[in-house]
């Protein structure tokens, strides 16, 4: 009779404890390849979200053109007709500008010039002043003694030298090599026209995704609506209830943000510009949109803000007095802005953490330079409202957060 052994039931093997060191490496392989695609495609990703911001900027004039009984097609056009209408208008009025500016730059030039003389002058009399104070009498008279003994064996050394050296005749010149200086010459102009094809060809990359812009804003604009029901057909059910939320967060955080930012830089534009014009400053149509502008760039937003007028106040004023008060009025405009009027426009939507922003705009500036500092945290809130909809990335949502 034959025995049949039975095997024990195999237990359940326990988790293998190289699992999570596997998921740990994927997640930083694939946090790898994302910043690599972002930085290699920087251009196309720098024109696509900017035109998806100035879609959301413009939204709110398509919705007043549909008021009108106008298609979304039509007000779509004409909402793009008016921002190239405005760019083109804006970028005309800096051109004209610009140009007077380059006019007299002479007068800039020589202006700083002279700051720079009066400020080493006063640096040296303040040393010398310092110096009378702090060393004795006795030995400032013996060090000026011993730098005149030493001026005069100088003088003394060298004399002796002259008279003692040889007469040398000069060389014979050396017969010429045209051909190597043809070859040189030849090797200069190529890497000069390397240098310029370079340059030229960068700022033409530029122009060509920057002429890409428009019509990815109308697109985003007149199929909207299409390319919402085209996602929610991707998926059914709870995920489609999940996708919906994530979409309406990154609407809202985007509109406030971007809405809100943009009307609060046309309004500090408009009363630096007034203030600008007030106070005699050359060029103050130019200067008060770009003061008011970079004053919302977040931590460097206060000083680049005044650089613009003092700089150009620089052939007006010659006294500290009058870019002191420049500077304090434009530091009041941007304290305003940013403790009573930014919590109104942008709202409590923008919910991120000081240390969030921070890292965020490094990050962004080392991938895509001052378009990143820029693009930061508009960015930054819209994965943070797509975390708080999808309820596997909520604690992400919360790590980004201010907390409750």
């Amino acid at each position: 009779m034959e025995t049949v052994q039975v095997q024990p039931p195999e237990q359940a093997s326990a988790p293998s404890p190289l699992k999570p060191s596997r998921s740990a490496a994927g997640i930083l392989a694939s946090f790898i390849l994302i910043v690599f695609v972002l930085y290699v495609g920087r251009l196309f990703f720098i024109t696509l979200v900017t035109a998806v911001l100035l879609a959301f900027i413009l939204e709110p004039l398509v919705g007043f053109f549909m008021r009108f009984k106008a298609p979304r097609g039509a007000a779509s056009f004409l909402a793009c007709t008016v921002m190239l209408i405005s760019l083109y208008l804006a970028a005309l009025g800096a051109w004209s500008q610009t140009v007077g500016f380059l006019e007299s730059l002479p007068t800039y030039t020589q202006r700083i010039t002279n700051l720079v003389d009066s400020a080493t002058v006063r640096l040296e009399e303040a040393e010398k002043a310092m110096r009378d104070l702090l060393v004795p009498q006795r030995v400032r008279d013996a060090e000026i003694a011993a730098q005149k003994a030493r001026e005069e064996a100088e003088a003394a050394r060298k004399a002796a030298a002259k008279r003692r050296r040889p007469v040398v005749e000069p060389p014979l010149p050396l017969p010429e090599e045209p051909q190597i200086q043809e070859v040189r010459i030849r090797e200069d102009k190529s890497v000069f026209v390397n240098t310029i094809y370079t340059y030229i060809r960068g700022f033409y990359d530029v122009l060509l995704m920057a002429s890409f812009v428009p019509f990815l804003v109308y697109f985003f604009l007149s199929w909207r609506d299409h390319f919402r029901r085209s996602l929610m057909n991707l998926v059914e059910g709870e995920k489609r209830d999940m996708i919906q939320r994530a979409w309406e967060g990154i609407a809202n955080v985007a509109r406030a943000y971007v809405v809100g930012n943009f009307l609060l830089g046309i309004l500090l534009s408009v009363v630096s510009a007034l203030f600008f014009w007030f106070v005699n400053i050359p060029y103050w149509q130019v200067m008060g949109p770009v003061s008011g502008f970079l004053s919302l760039i977040p931590y460097l937003g206060l000083p680049l803000a005044i650089l613009p007028p003092v700089v150009a106040a620089l052939p007006v004023y010659t006294g500290w007095t009058a870019y002191i008060v420049i500077g304090a009025v434009v530091a009041l405009l941007h304290m305003i802005a940013l403790n009573l009027l930014y919590p109104k426009l942008v709202g409590g939507r923008v919910h991120l953490n000081p240390l969030v922003v921070t890292i965020a705009l490094m990050l962004w500036y080392l991938l895509w330079g001052g378009a990143g500092l820029v693009l930061a945290i508009p960015i930054t809130a819209g994965m943070k409202a797509v975390f708080d909809n999808i309820p596997s990335l909520r604690g992400y949502g919360r790590l980004f957060g201010e907390g409750d």
